[in-house]
This record gives C-alpha cells, structure tokens and sequence, in this order.
C-alpha cells in the first residue's frame, strides 16, 4: 500500500498524540477515518457506534443496530476481535475492527475494499491498533463527557428541589417543574396527572394542553392502565402499534410515577412527535426529577384542598360569606361595576317541618347546584347564612344581572323536588359614585324584604325601586 512499517508506527503515533488533545468523541470518530485516508486511500470505511448520539452527517457513521448488522460486524463487537469477510456477490472484502476501550467495545470499524485484495500482516495490525486506540480515546472521552453530565443533572436537581420546596401554589410548582423538564429534554409536551380517591386522574395545571384533548387523554389513560399492573417507570422509544393500532402524533415517550410512602399519587408524561427521540440518560434523569418532586406536589395539593376547604362551604360547596366579602372589596377596587344578588328559599321552615332536615339540606344543595349553573367561572356564589344564598358578578351591568337573577328564580321554581320559590334582592355598584360593599349589602337585604312582602318568586332591584 506504499507505507512500511516505520511510516504506519510514526501515523500511528501522530493519531495517538491527536485523541489524546480532545475530549470530544467527533474529533476522535474524525481523526480515525482521516488517518484511514491517508494511510489506505482506495478504500471505504465505515463506523457502526454502539449509542445514540448525533454526529456530523459528513463522518461516515451508522448506528450498531443487532438486528440488522452483518454477521461477521457482530462477532467482531461482541467477540472484540478483527473478522475478515471476502463476499462473491459483492466482490468485495470487508475488515471488521472493534473499538475496544478498557471498560468495554464502543463499536465497529469497517473497511471496504476489492474482494482480490489481501490485507497484509502489518496492516492488520496498524488498523487493530488504531482502532484500539480509538476505542480508548472514546472511552476516555464518554467517560469525561458523562461527568459533566453528571454535574448538571445535579445542579438541575438541587435548583428544581430548591425552587419547588419554596414554591406555594400548585400552579407554580407544575409550572416550573414543566419549563425544567421541557428545556432538559427538548421536549414541550408535558403532563402532570393526580389520581384522585375514586382511582380517576386528574390534569393538573401547567400541563400541555394536548392532554385536554381526546387524543392526549390516550396517552395518559396509556399510562394509567400500565401503572395498574406494576408501578414502573415508562421508556418507549416507538409507540406504533402498541396503542390499540389507532393513529399517533407522538411516538417516543416516558412516564414516571409519583409515590409517596407506598401510595400512587400521580404520574408525569413527556411526549415527543419522532420516535427513539429521549436518550436513556434523559429517562434516568426524568425519573430523578420526578422523585425529588412528588413531595412538593403532594403539599402543593395538599395545601390547596386544605385552603377551598376554608374557604367553601360543606354543604352546599359554594364560597363561604368571608371569602364572598373579600372578593368584593377587590371587585370595588379594580373593576368598573358590579352586581349583587342576594336569595332566600321561601318558606323554608314549612319544608324542614314538612320534609325533614335532610330534605332541606337538599333542597339547598339543589338551589346552590342550580347557581352554579346559571353564572359564569369568574362570578362567585356563596352561602350567607342559613336558607339565604348569594352572587357576585364582578363586571357585570345592572340590567344583565337582573336578568340572571330573574333567569334563577324561573329555574329554581321549575328544577326543584321538593318544588320550591326564592325571593332575590339586587343592588349595584359603579365608579360614578361613591359606594362601600357594607351598603351593597344593605341595599340588596332590603330588595330581599320587598320581594318577600310584595309575595315572594320574584326579584327586586333596590336601586331606584323596580320589581321585574
């Protein structure tokens, strides 16, 4: 090949000093197939690489797939010996090398040339020894590579412990939790799910909105069924076909779960379009992140049910008065108008005497259902004492609440069992004029009294004196 042996010792040499400068396993991949070049100029070469990384499209590299790989290639990696292959089909001869490091083979070298060509004693050995070489450099250059790997996932875990266990809101806490995991992973679709007491889940905020959607609740109902039988972590890296044959946007998943104690609490999903897209040290990752979280989720949770239990009522699962107070205060404050509904239950005490306390009871939780439904997410219904019910709709004209009100009284009278009637007073406030929430109130308790007297299922606005 015009080289003898002092010239192929003096590049093998030269190469050595070269994967020895970088820690980068490119440069080394590289290094390996211009010395190649200059050593065997006629021949082809490839490099089958046992990982997942993206190299340079121009470095003639292809992954180590086990399935697919000529036989010989595969007893080279696994045996960590040269194979030679002459192929009469293809009249050519194939030389297969493996990138041997201390820990382990890295890969394969091919070279290609003409079938009628021997490879020469020596020069079987330069390529072994280069290859060896390389297989060293590469291990030394992963082994680099994973430390400051290392060192980041672990800042990224302290960071995300420290923000988390500071956090107050659920909302905060996914929030955050979802930015750190989509810019570790590259990866926007993310999901936090809750499994409520009845075994059902729940999205919890700061999810993807692709979850919401019918399609998205598969990947989730997906998960959920496979956590059933065995609380695993999930690391797919091709969903076809393995979702009831239907149609999928993403196919490269990872699903962690969350346990608390030895109770399922939740689980999170990161989802991707292309498949074999997640590494196996980003799932690793995924699943350190998740474990250091599920604590400040729970509390998060936690904390939240325990606040709307202070602020609702039991019974009929509206606001309770005090938080109905604040909100308007704040209403006052920063919006233009309002408008106040305050209802009673007509003859109230003739159905807990007629029907029982428990009937009652329903009664209310029938009426509150039915408020409910009549106001939008942003206006408040509350219990203010005993039968007397209430409504905030912070923004919303006299005339337009009117008509709600009234709108409540027909449903109430029609949607009820026991039947039943409630009397409404309505008040209203605006920038125009100087006003307090306390005379709020009083003007609408007074359109309350006049409704009952004037016979009750009716509103009154106590304004200027209407009766609608």
């Amino acid at each position: 090949m015009g080289m003898n042996n002092e010239s192929l010792y003096k590049e093998l040499f030269r190469v050595t000093e070269k994967f020895h400068s970088s820690m980068e396993v490119e440069n080394v991949l590289s290094e390996i197939i211009y010395t190649l070049k200059r050593v065997f100029p006629n021949f082809k070469y490839s490099l089958m690489i046992s990982n997942d990384n993206h190299y340079n499209q121009d470095l003639p590299v292809k992954p180590l797939q086990y399935d697919s790989m000529d036989d010989r290639a595969m007893q080279a990696f696994i045996n960590g010996s040269i194979q030679i292959d002459t192929t009469c089909d293809t009249k050519l001869t194939r030389l297969y090398s493996p990138l041997h490091g201390k820990q382990g083979v890295y890969g394969v070298l091919e070279v290609i040339t003409y079938a009628s060509f021997s490879f020469e004693p020596n020069e079987i050995e330069f390529i072994r020894l280069l290859a060896n070489t390389a297989g060293n450099a590469i291990e030394n250059a992963k082994l680099y590579q994973q430390s400051r790997s290392l060192i980041e996932d672990l800042r990224l875990i302290n960071e995300t412990s420290h923000v988390l266990n500071g956090s107050s809101s659920l909302n905060e806490t996914t929030k955050f939790l979802k930015a750190q995991i989509s810019k570790s992973f590259h990866a926007e679709t993310v999901a936090f799910i809750f499994i409520n007491e009845d075994n059902t889940s729940s999205i919890l905020e700061g999810s993807s909105a692709v979850f919401e959607t019918s399609h998205g609740k598969l990947y989730i109902q997906f998960v959920f069924d496979s956590l059933k039988k065995q609380r695993d972590s999930i690391f797919i890296s091709d969903l076809s076909g393995k979702m009831r044959d239907i149609p999928l946007s993403f196919l490269s998943i990872m699903a962690v779960p969350m346990i608390e104690g030895n109770s399922l609490k939740g689980f999170s999903i990161v989802l991707h379009e292309k498949p074999y897209f997640f590494t196996f040290d980003m799932f690793k990752l995924f699943q350190s992140l998740i474990h250091h979280s599920t604590l400040a989720i729970s509390n998060s949770i936690l904390r939240e049910k325990l606040e709307k239990m202070v602020i609702t009522d039991q019974l009929t699962q509206l606001f309770v008065k005090s938080y109905l107070n604040n909100q308007i205060k704040t209403s006052m404050t920063n919006d233009k108008e309002g408008t106040f509904i305050l209802l009673d239950i007509d003859n109230f005490k003739e159905v807990n005497d007629t029907f029982g306390h428990q009937v009652g009871d329903d009664v209310l939780v029938q009426v509150a259902n039915l408020i409910l439904e009549n106001i939008r997410t942003t206006d408040i219904g509350a219990r203010w004492g005993g039968e007397e019910l209430a409504i905030y709709l912070p923004g919303v004209p006299l005339g337009a609440g009117a008509q709600i009100a009234k709108r409540l009284v027909e449903a109430v009278q029609n949607k009820t069992n026991p039947p039943i009637t409630v009397s409404c007073g309505v008040s209203y406030w605006n920038k125009e004029r100087k006003d307090e929430a306390k005379n709020l109130f009083n003007r609408a308790d007074i359109g309350l009294y006049d409704a009952k007297n004037l016979g009750k299922n009716q509103v009154v606005i106590k304004e200027d004196y209407q009766i609608i």
